[in-house]
């Protein structure tokens, strides 16, 4: 049998999947490894660890358990899409906010622990052992980001060892986190491809050590010294040296950004969770973000709202509105002469989006001329969910028929090359080196199709400070990076949540067509409605609050700059101390 086969079902399959088809490979291709497996319905089994090929099923299962695909409505938490979390949305008692994937750490234990008893190849267990560490590094950085320093477990506990375990601070866990990615970028080569792509290797681990230093530098994990403490420095040669070593082995930026999101294998993503149709689909969720009328199952995710739509420059670069910009701004014509991306990302009313094969189909959302699942008004708006006026293009395969919608097989790029250079930028610019960190904003407008200006700064203003360019960088990040999960992490690693706490959540409403209100609508608009005639600028448009009929205002109070530990494991384990600002007296900042 070949290898490619166990390639193929170690990158794509789920965990379920795996051990159901992987048996049923190993078995047609003989006895003689499934007679050195023992107590196979207690999966890992004795000689698991002596098989390179179960080996690997294990260790996919792990993937599996880490990496989630690409995120859906994560932007309802920030300034990107439409959801509004009010006071209640996490407390102690719930699962919101809550990260404690000690099910997951044991089984990583468990490889770890077996592993190097067994009787593969020492190279096969130094490869797979990095990547284990890597995964569990990848844990435990998420969980100090919820919830600060958590125990550390190193071993695959049992019933009957001492699981009243406490928590390590959260230096410990920090130094813990970065032991294990230093042992992995040790062992594991520069770079995996064909039919290896997909795989932990050292660009990934690099580039993801950047991003865990990053936040340990960030004010999140330092208030009384955000910005001028010890830890950014360290932050900075990590980046430094992750962008030299990707820029190195062939990662850069793609001439497309669209391409990013839409073609596979490219030299921007540097660690892609890998999609295949028919095996494994839908990571994108497609059918949740398309407008229903071309979609099945549910809509309304991902949409974005109009503080998003504001954010994006014009074409020079320089803010809508902004007197020295060479482009006339009107919110009547919004979507004209802006930064490319704008149309890369956001769908507004009447313009192309040619979904289902569609030639020249236009989405429309005002009442009685969009369809009406689709309309976003105070009569018609799908009546069971908020509607913004808006819906978002990134990582949709417009090309997919409604009833094969899920069948979307976009790669996520879990780590990619812009994310590396962002954590670069911020880096520098917090050491002092801030023509670094410009030159970075620089190459990601050029890429986006910027116009560079007299001056070559792609409408950036010159000579910024510290201050205004850590805002720019902010704010550039906001508008390429949208909708992978970024935007309330980062404005919560740098302690502004204020930046959402208590706004109100707006769209962008088509209030007339060619004069005519939604209860006005003559036969002859529908028709041209229907034969895409309709043109955006032949609609009069108004900012109008989303409506809803739960909370009005987001909340963000201090105390979410760490989240607390679910009452239910500290009720079982009375040596979990909760957090300060929930009832605890736990500080999981650094001191």
């Amino acid at each position: 049998m070949k290898a490619s086969i166990f390639n193929i079902i170690i990158h794509y399959l789920n965990k379920t999947i795996i051990f159901y088809l992987l048996l049923f490979l190993l078995a047609s291709c003989g006895d003689s490894i499934l007679d050195n497996v023992k107590d196979l319905s207690n999966y890992p089994g004795k000689g698991t660890f002596d098989n390179e090929q179960l080996a690997n099923a294990y260790l996919t299962a792990l993937y599996a358990n880490t990496f989630n695909g690409w995120p859906l409505n994560y932007g309802n938490w920030a300034d990107e899409s439409g959801g509004i979390m009010g006071p209640e949305w996490i407390t102690i008692n719930n699962d919101a906010m809550k990260y404690w994937p000690y099910g997951v750490i044991r089984r990583i234990n468990i490889l770890l622990n077996e592993l190097p008893r067994g009787s593969l190849p020492e190279n096969k267990k130094t490869e797979i052992i990095a990547q284990a560490k890597f995964l569990r590094a990848y844990h435990y950085f998420k969980m100090v980001c919820y919830h600060g320093g958590v125990p550390i477990i190193k071993v695959p506990q049992n019933l009957t060892d001492d699981l009243y375990v406490s928590r390590n601070s959260t230096k410990e866990c920090f130094d813990f986190i970065i032991e294990d990615l230093d042992e992995a970028i040790a062992a594991l080569p520069n770079k995996y491809s064909g039919n290896n792509r997909g795989k932990i290797d050292k660009a990934s681990a690099l580039a993801f050590k950047g991003r865990v230093l990053l936040y340990k530098a960030s004010p999140q994990f330092n208030s009384l010294n955000p910005y001028n403490n010890q830890y950014w420095l360290e932050a900075y040669d990590a980046n430094k040296t992750a962008k030299e070593f990707l820029d190195a082995n062939g990662y850069g930026l793609l001439e497309n950004y669209v391409d990013v999101f839409e073609t596979k294998g490219h030299k921007e993503n540097i660690l892609s969770v890998i999609y295949m149709d028919p095996v494994k689909t839908n990571g994108r969720r497609e059918d949740a973000v398309r407008p229903l009328s071309e979609s099945k199952n549910a809509t309304g995710g991902d949409q974005p709202i109009w503080a998003l739509a504001e954010a994006y420059p014009m074409k020079d670069g320089k803010m809508p509105g902004d007197p020295t910009s060479k482009y006339t701004y009107n919110i009547q014509t919004f979507w004209k002469d802006r930064d490319p991306r704008f149309e890369a990302n956001l769908v507004w009313n009447g313009a192309i989006y040619e979904l289902s094969r569609k030639a020249g189909r236009r989405q429309y959302t005002m009442a009685n001329i969009s369809e009406s699942v689709d309309a976003f008004g105070y009569v018609v708006q799908g009546e069971s969910h908020y509607r913004t006026g808006l819906y978002t293009r990134k990582g949709v395969n417009e090309s997919l028929l409604p009833e094969l919608v899920t069948s979307n097989d976009y790669d996520w790029p879990e780590i990619r090359y812009t994310e590396v250079l962002f954590n670069f930028a911020e880096t520098a610019n917090e050491t002092g080196k801030s023509e670094d960190a410009v030159d970075v904003l620089k190459a990601i407008r050029k890429r986006a199709g910027i116009e560079p200006g007299i001056d070559q700064m792609y409408g950036l203003k010159p000579n910024m400070s510290r201050e205004e360019l850590r805002e720019a960088i902010l704010h550039e990040k906001y508008i390429e990076m949208v909708f992978e999960g970024f935007r309330f992490w980062d404005l919560r690693r740098h302690r502004m949540l204020w930046k959402l706490d208590g706004i109100r959540k707006y769209g962008i409403m088509a209030m007339r067509v060619n004069g005519r209100a939604y209860d006005e609508v003559t036969p002859e608009d529908v028709i041209k409605a229907r034969n895409y005639q309709l043109l955006p600028e032949d609609f009069d448009y108004e900012v109008v609050e989303l409506i809803t009929s739960g909370p009005k205002q987001m909340s963000m109070p201090e105390k979410y700059y760490f989240f607390p530990i679910q009452l239910d494991h500290i009720d079982r384990n009375p040596n979990l101390k909760q957090n300060i600002g929930w009832g605890g007296d736990f500080d999981p900042e650094l001191k």
